[in-house]
């Protein structure tokens, strides 16, 4: 059986902060709308209590950018779980402007016990929160 994450679209804000001397958003924005889409994710679909009992950092950042974005664009980044090893997660996130890809993200994360600050493994039964088996 092959299992797979749904995918999570997250509405991403184009801020006037994000905007670089060139006219359209600096790139370093990218990872912060990444960062938001994967935590959006996280929240979604973990029970309360491992949310309050895990945090997220950021371990490495694969960015490719296809095509710029400008103030008023309509941007929605959608996450996918690609898999969960350990205390890591695996992500691919595609922030579109409709059909336009503007970007395609790979990342990888490790999950912190909140109370100890110390890498930790997520409990099998809120992984498969996660995950479906393919149809």
């Amino acid at each position: 059986m092959t299992e797979h994450s749904p995918p999570h679209d997250f509405c991403v804000a184009v801020d006037p902060s994000d905007i670089d001397f060139m006219g359209h958003v600096n790139n370093a924005s990218y990872l912060k709308w990444v960062q938001d889409a994967v935590l959006s994710h996280w929240r979604k679909f973990a029970p309360e209590e491992a949310v309050t009992a895990h945090l997220w950092v950021a371990l490495k950042h694969e960015i490719t950018y296809r095509k710029p974005t400008f103030l008023d664009d309509e941007v929605i980044a959608t996450v996918l779980l690609e898999k969960v090893q350990g205390a890591r997660a695996f992500y691919a996130t595609v922030i579109r402007r409709g059909e336009e890809v503007l970007a395609e993200v790979k990342s990888s994360w490790c999950c912190i016990d909140a109370a100890t600050l110390r890498p930790a493994r997520l409990a099998t039964s809120v992984v498969e929160r996660f995950f479906r088996p393919a149809a």
